[in-house]
């Protein structure tokens, strides 16, 4: 599962070490890497492994053919997605593509939400984060818990 949040730094070469837990979490579902798109609610990527973007590609293949919104859901995810690979020590490579959507230039911040991740721009994050603490705890009455 990936938690908590992880800030670093974009090398000279542009490339950006990983947080190890969320490198262990990969490998221990087979991957040495992960897929990242645009957000469509944030600027940020989201981030996943390989069987979580293909269940996203599943789920758009169920759409009808022939309507526009499985195209568009299909050209603003799978189009716009790319793999990264990890190195050995643990780094990936970024597209300046991906980095301009997400206005980062420096460091980045890996946030966890459980099955997947997100990449931020840490500041813009920080923003994010207080509007989602206090979006949260407004709905805090809505959420229904069940303890099984």
């Amino acid at each position: 599962m990936f938690l908590s949040s992880f800030e670093n730094k974009i090398d000279k070469k542009g490339r950006v070490s990983v947080p190890a837990t969320f490198r262990s979490y990969l490998n221990t579902l087979g991957y040495n890497g992960f897929i990242s798109y645009p957000s469509f609610n944030h600027s940020a990527l989201e981030a996943c492994s390989q069987d979580r973007i293909e269940k996203l590609s599943s789920t758009i293949d169920s759409l009808n053919p022939f309507e526009e919104k499985r195209d568009y859901f299909a050209t603003s995810v799978l189009s716009e997605s790319e793999s990264h690979q990890f190195d050995t020590e643990g780094r990936v490579s970024i597209s300046e593509k991906l980095l301009k959507h997400a206005k980062i230039k420096n460091n980045v911040l890996f946030v966890g939400l459980g099955k997947t991740f997100q990449i931020w721009e840490p500041t813009n994050f920080e923003k994010f984060k207080l509007l989602a603490r206090k979006k949260a705890f407004q709905n805090r009455s809505n959420l229904k818990w069940e303890n099984k």
